[in-house]
């Protein structure tokens, strides 16, 4: 089949997510159906002119199914929609917790694919002030994108391929995993440890602030530039950190950082992450 006359179908369309990936796709020539069942979201979808469609007419011709819905929704709207499918349809989420968890509901001719953004690099070439703007991605920022699906079929894997590059445009690269792959990426690699430093830092500036005395737009500014060559630092290799700041940097990871900190990659871990994300007592394998 060919991937140029695709047939879309987003569930979830008036949604923080949905309204992200559906504001792409009508920027595309591919018959997308928009389908939403929150009195709010309707009107957030119908506020941008685009028409509504019910679930089950948008999802009956429908290639590839984007779940545009929370994790938490993911198993029930998934038992909704996926029995409505055609044969041979891709079913696309945007995360891959519920997929590694096994809560989506499987038919063994329906194809199950994850996806997720992986937002403009703070490295990235940026040259308009929208560029700049676009921190979160999928307006005008260039940001890479990460995909996993199960089938060897490549003219599938083309199919989910455009569909990321659509709904997550401007895209430079779309990297392939396995859903386990992609669940240590996210969460484990970009939540658990990322962002958690990210507020890490918010915390540790407020701390400087309140609690030192130190002027605030003093504190931020040596922070913000401290955070950007400590990164380029690391994550480049574009400097050496002097001597001196290597010292205090192993004091910080001693007083700081439990020598166990690599166990959130286990799988183990991971599962206890991802249930209490899901609100599951445990993850069943």
């Amino acid at each position: 089949m060919s991937t140029d006359n695709l047939t879309i179908a987003v569930i979830g369309a008036g949604g923080k997510m949905g309204m992200r990936v559906s504001n792409n796709l009508v920027k595309t020539d591919y018959t997308v159906y928009y389908s939403e069942v929150s009195p709010a979201g309707q009107e957030r979808v119908t506020a941008t002119g685009r028409v509504l469609t019910d679930t089950p007419t948008a999802v009956a011709d429908a290639d590839v199914v984007v779940l545009a819905v929370p994790d938490l929704a993911l198993k029930a709207v998934s038992a909704d929609v996926v029995p409505q499918m055609k044969s041979g349809a891709v079913v696309l989420t945007l995360d891959p917790a519920a997929a590694y968890a096994g809560l989506l509901t499987r038919r063994d001719d329906v194809i199950e694919a994850v996806t997720h953004p992986c937002h403009p690099s703070i490295f990235v070439e940026r040259h308009t002030p929208e560029e700049y703007a676009d921190t979160f991605g999928g307006i005008a920022a260039l940001q890479d994108a990460i995909a996993a699906i199960e089938s060897d079929d490549e003219s599938k894997k083309a199919q989910v391929e455009q569909v990321v590059r659509a709904i997550f445009a401007p895209v430079q690269d779309v990297h392939w995993t396995t859903v386990k792959q992609l669940a240590q990426l996210e969460p484990t690699l970009v939540e658990t440890i990322a962002c958690m430093i990210g507020a890490l830092l918010k915390e540790s500036l407020d701390e400087a602030v309140n609690t030192m005395g130190v002027p605030e737009p003093a504190a931020r500014a040596i922070l913000l530039g401290h955070t950007q060559v400590a990164l380029a630092n690391t994550l480049k290799g574009d400097n050496p950190f002097s001597d001196a700041c290597l010292i205090a940097m192993d004091y910080g990871r001693g007083a700081i950082i439990k020598e166990d900190w690599k166990k959130v990659f286990s799988d183990e871990e991971l599962d206890k992450n991802l249930a209490k994300m899901l609100h599951l007592d445990k993850i069943e394998r």
